[in-house]
């Protein structure tokens, strides 16, 4: 595994602390501000504790999940899986000591900073893997596309900082290959609605509406391939789902020679825990197709429901991602693009100096009319 180092960061503006022997305080070179060691140490005991209880909890829905699981669902298969074996020789790791991040890449391709927070030191080490992936989606976009798409992400934002902008700036786009686990099985349940049919008559001076309930059952099933979860904690997963879809067709078993100039995310999620949410999303699928048969009736609400996961085999793939990770006003902001499709989603900062010159824009001349109004009554 990569090696650890401690990296504090500022608790103000999340840059590099480092320990001044002139006032035997931490200090920060970008916010200037100072912390005592107890303090900092109080700190990040604290976010020690949180990331515990985090992930006792985390541990506890997952065994309840178990717990509830239907009596149809089994193990995922992972008999196809393999170990990195004397490929890992050509190898090369980083971890990042900000995010933890763990990342791969051939012999040839020096990391400089991380991608997911920004961090310029990345700690180098000799990579020693766990499963290696079985498939990957090559990148089909370069990073001059990758820089088009963010352009045109901000354009017509009048109050975007003029630091994303610069060209120097987007340069810091990287290539990284997401950890996913590709999921295949068969989902298959019973639903029970509480549906309803309204009719209106007049009796006399009145309108009377009478109102049918029909209890609905519906049986159905629903086989699944390839449903994707990325195996990334440092990669949220509203942004890989906005990203999706990737065109499966374009799977490639995986080699080492898809890997040069670009980075390599190491899967740092299980698959089980992964399968927890796949079964979720087959779930959902299989739910909303069944009451997508349920037709001819005013309202339809869900009353009950039995569904059962057959869990088949599950596929270990990298697929392509564009990111950009940068820091304004003291907030990360990340950026990323489908390095297939060219799918992008990311938030985007607003510069306080440029809001208040829109409103000067706006108001000034507004005030300068009504003033002008005023004085001609």
């Amino acid at each position: 595994m990569p090696s650890q180092i401690t990296n504090y960061q500022c608790p103000s503006c999340t840059g590099p602390l480092h320990f001044s022997g002139t006032s035997g305080r931490l200090e920060c070179d970008y916010c200037g501000s100072s912390f005592s060691v107890e303090e900092i140490e109080a700190l990040y005991a604290e976010k020690n504790e949180q990331a515990e209880a985090a992930a006792a909890q985390a541990e506890a829905r997952a065994e309840a999940e178990r717990e509830t699981q239907g009596a149809g669902d089994a193990e995922w298969d992972m008999s196809s899986m393999s170990s990195w074996g004397a490929e890992a020789a050509g190898m090369k790791a980083y971890s990042c000591p900000s995010c933890g991040a763990e990342l791969i890449c051939d012999a040839t391709t020096a990391a400089t900073s991380c991608p997911y927070c920004g961090n310029p030191t990345v700690v180098p080490s000799q990579f020693s893997g766990d499963l290696k992936p079985d498939y990957v989606i090559p990148f089909k976009l370069d990073k001059e596309a990758a820089i088009s798409a963010l352009k045109r992400h901000y354009q017509g934002k009048p109050l975007l900082p003029s630091s994303f902008k610069d060209r120097n700036h987007l340069e810091e786009i990287k290539g990284v290959y997401v950890p996913f686990w590709l999921f295949d099985g068969e989902a298959e349940g019973r639903v029970t609605f509480d549906a309803t049919r309204s009719k209106m008559r007049r009796s006399g001076e009145y309108q009377v509406t009478t109102t049918e309930h029909y209890d609905v059952m519906r049986d159905g099933s629903l086989a699944f391939e390839n449903v994707p979860v990325d195996a990334s904690t440092k990669m949220p997963d509203d942004y890989m789902d906005s990203i999706e879809p990737f065109d499966y067709r374009d799977l490639k078993p995986f080699s080492t020679a898809y890997l040069p100039g670009f980075l390599a995310d190491k899967y740092d999620v299980d698959p089980e825990s992964c399968g927890q949410r796949a079964g979720e999303r087959v779930r959902q699928s299989l739910m909303n197709a069944i009451k997508g048969s349920v037709n001819g009736y005013e309202t339809c609400h869900q009353v009950s429901a039995d569904v059962n996961i057959s869990r088949g085999k599950i596929k270990y793939a990298l697929l392509p991602v564009w990111l950009l990770n940068t820091k304004y006003d003291n907030k990360n902001y990340l950026f990323a693009m489908n390095g297939q499709t060219g799918k992008m989603v990311g938030d985007l900062p607003s510069s306080p100096k440029r809001k208040l010159a829109w409103f000067a824009g706006i108001w000034i001349p507004l005030a300068a009319i009504l003033a002008a109004a005023l004085l001609w009554l």
